[in-house]
Parts: C-alpha cells; structure tokens; sequence
C-alpha cells in the first residue's frame, strides 16, 4: 500500500531549505497529472497543439484544432508576433415531448498561443485549414543588421 502514494523522504531541516519544502509534493508528478482535468474544466477549452518546422527558406506551423471551424480562428502578426486565436461554443440540448428540459449544457471558450518568429516576409504569409489542423507558412527573409556604428567625438 505504501507505493500508491509517490513519497520521497527528505530532511526538512537542512539549514536554508526550511518550510518552503513542505510544499514541494505538490510539484511531483502524481499531483500535476490528478489536478490536470480540473485545470481544463476550469479554463474551458484546453490549449491546442502546436508543431515549429524550419524548412530552410520559410517555418511552417500546423496547429490542431479539431472541431473548430474557419470562421471560429483569427491570425495575427505584429512585431515579430505571430498570434493564433479561437472561440467557440458547443451546445448540447435535448428536450422530452413535453418541450422540458431533460439535459441542456453549454460551453463557451477562447484559445490564444503567439510565437515570437522574426525575420519573415509578411506579404507572403499563407494559411489553411482543413481536417482540423491549421497550417501556417512564414517564408524567411534576410536578417536586417541593427547595429549601428557611432563616431568618437
């Protein structure tokens, strides 16, 4: 019975560590995976998947958004930030013949992820959508130099 339960013994009283150690079962695994369907049910929708290639002339992002539709997703690019944002809402509604309600749910969220990726060619930046995975292509431009050199007087 005692393996159910992740422990690890420490000494609590190491000079400098003190009460904060206490604590520090929280961050073992058993309690992060247990508290995760509460973190998903609170926020609504969880995050989306996103994968970052580089093809060498341009990066390409496909992120999957299973059961979103175009209209529900908004892309952005602003100084160097390439933002993806969703929303949807999802109803479940079911009535007897009577028109009262045996069970009615409904879910309303967001989703926002932005990648910082610098040196891309905006004019050129495509997207699709299809089957529930976007994909993002940002082809590459030159890096601009920044520096500047300054005279002594």
């Amino acid at each position: 019975m005692f393996g159910l339960v992740p422990f690890s013994k420490n000494n609590i009283t190491k000079k400098g560590e003190g009460f904060d150690r206490l604590f520090d079962i929280f961050n073992e695994p058993f309690f992060s995976s247990a508290l995760a369907p509460m973190h998903s049910a609170i926020s609504g929708f969880a995050s989306f998947k996103v994968d970052v290639k580089d093809l060498g002339t341009a990066y390409e992002l496909a992120a999957e958004l299973p059961g979103m539709k175009k209209e529900d997703i908004s892309l952005s690019y602003d100084n160097g930030y390439l933002t993806i944002q969703t929303s949807a809402t999802s109803s479940n509604e079911e009535e007897n013949d009577d028109g009262k309600y045996l069970r009615r749910e409904r879910r309303y969220g967001s989703m926002s992820r932005s990648f910082y990726i610098d040196n891309i060619d905006e004019s050129k930046v495509t997207a699709q959508f299809e089957n529930g995975i976007l994909i993002i292509n940002l082809p590459k431009t030159e890096p601009q130099s920044t520096a500047k050199q300054i005279d002594i007087d």
